[in-house]
Order: C-alpha cells, then sequence, then structure tokens
C-alpha cells in the first residue's frame, strides 16, 4: 500500500476543514430540590489555528430543558491533545449562560475528528 504524504499547506488545509462532534455534562448547579445539571451535545466550528496547533470554538445555542435553558457560547478549545492513529481530540472547560439565576460550569474532551477513517 503506498504511503501518503502531505505537503506543509496540504496539511494545513486538510487540518482547516475538520470538526469534531463533543456530548457532555454540566456540574450541579443550586441548593436543594432546584440543584440539578445539564446535558448537551454537538459539533464544533472549524479549526482555527493557533501557534504550532489549533482550536475550535464551541456555540451551543441551548442544554437540553430542566425548566430552563442554557447555552455555550463562544467557548474556545485547548489545543489538539494526539491520541494516536493521527488523530487527536481537545479538552474544554467553561461555564454555561446565566438562566434562573445561576450558572453552571463543565469540562469535557470532544470525540476524535473523522472517527469513521
Amino acid at each position: 500500500m503506498k504511503k501518503r504524504t502531505f505537503s506543509k499547506v496540504t496539511k494545513c488545509r486538510r487540518a482547516q476543514r475538520h470538526d469534531h462532534e463533543f456530548e457532555g455534562s454540566t456540574k450541579l448547579a443550586e441548593e436543594g430540590d432546584d440543584r440539578h445539571n445539564h446535558r448537551f451535545a454537538g459539533v464544533s466550528g472549524p479549526a482555527i489555528k493557533r501557534g504550532s496547533s489549533h482550536v475550535h470554538e464551541i456555540d451551543l445555542t441551548r442544554t437540553d430543558f430542566f425548566g430552563h435553558f442554557h447555552q455555550l457560547k463562544k467557548i474556545t478549545t485547548g489545543p489538539a491533545i494526539k491520541v494516536g492513529n493521527g488523530k487527536h481530540v481537545h479538552f474544554v472547560k467553561g461555564a454555561t449562560t446565566l438562566a434562573d439565576g445561576h450558572v453552571h460550569q463543565f469540562n469535557f474532551a470532544t470525540l476524535i475528528d473523522s472517527p469513521l477513517t
């Protein structure tokens, strides 16, 4: 089988055309009977070159419903973390938007890019 090679320009362009699926749960917020968390899932924006790596923007319009919604607005992932076989993930940490008088913290790793290739 012939090994594929890419020029630096091609690698850069190829890297810029991918995104990542993600899913996660927020940390608990509020106290007593109102204590709860939210679940979310989505797809990141395309790669944004950052130094020798790249990041992605997470812009989710809403979490699941628990009497209210939250958003994950303009959250930027960390740089690529190599996981083998030419694949990578990104670590994400942040807080939701304010709703119903509170926010939720979260942290998660994206899923690998192009899982079927």
